[in-house]
């Protein structure tokens, strides 16, 4: 008799925005996927970090206006709180600086609610694959700072780091989203190339995860989120 198979384990979001009907369609576009399931609706930030504290979700998807306590804050407490919980901001605003602090803070990804649905849903998939996801527009801002920098880098290098010009590109790239496949395809070398850049630079720079790296590069100017 063969036994039953254990139920995979779902991916359980809370979603928090102070405007219902953008719960509702939140809930749709997650409840559309695979394996996703929302645990908890909350409708300002205070209530997110409560939900978390309760939950212990694996992703937020975080308004960044909300009354009692704002996105940017609740973000930093939920990763505070709960480190293997991610943080997507999905707002109407939008500006670099806004964004740069985001992540800081520890968000993953950034979609506006002006983009279409689809982009919410392919951000969610990318952030559950230990990916990160930005709005369209942001990404333009980090490509345009991506070539900025590498026209004005003197040989490449970056200052205060053992890092060789190659491997500030592929930081610059893998902290803008990128898998190592697009990063090869970019910089025209092997898959193989960027995966062995990939583990030296973690292995030299002391990076414990891939979150780790994104924050170096905006810590540095590498990227423009």
């Amino acid at each position: 008799m063969l036994r039953d198979q254990p139920l995979e384990k779902k991916y359980r979001i809370v979603i928090a925005d102070d405007h219902p009907i953008v719960r509702r369609g939140v809930r749709m576009v997650i409840e559309s996927g695979v394996g996703m399931e929302v645990c908890a609706e909350a409708a300002n930030g205070l209530e997110a970090v409560e939900h978390v504290k309760q939950h212990a979700p694996d992703l937020v998807v975080m308004d960044l206006i909300m009354p009692e306590m704002d996105g940017m804050e609740a973000t930093r407490q939920v990763r505070e709180i709960s480190p293997s919980t991610e943080v997507l901001v999905f707002s109407t605003h939008f500006a670099d600086g806004i964004a740069r602090d985001l992540l800081r803070s520890g968000a993953r990804g950034y979609v506006l609610k002006t983009d279409p649905p689809s982009e919410l849903a392919a951000a969610i998939d990318r952030i559950r694959h230990k990916g990160t996801f930005f709005t369209a527009c942001l990404a333009e801002s980090m490509t345009g700072s991506y070539i900025n920098q590498s026209e004005d880098a003197e040989g490449g290098a970056l200052p205060g780091t053992t890092l060789t010009p190659r491997e500030v590109q592929v930081v610059q790239l893998l902290a803008q989203g990128k898998c190592n496949k697009e990063v090869a395809v970019t910089l025209d070398v092997s898959t193989r190339t960027v995966e062995s850049h990939r583990t030296h630079i973690m292995r030299k720079m002391k990076f414990g995860n891939y979150a780790e790296l994104v924050r170096f590069a905006v810590r540095n100017n590498l990227v423009d989120p």
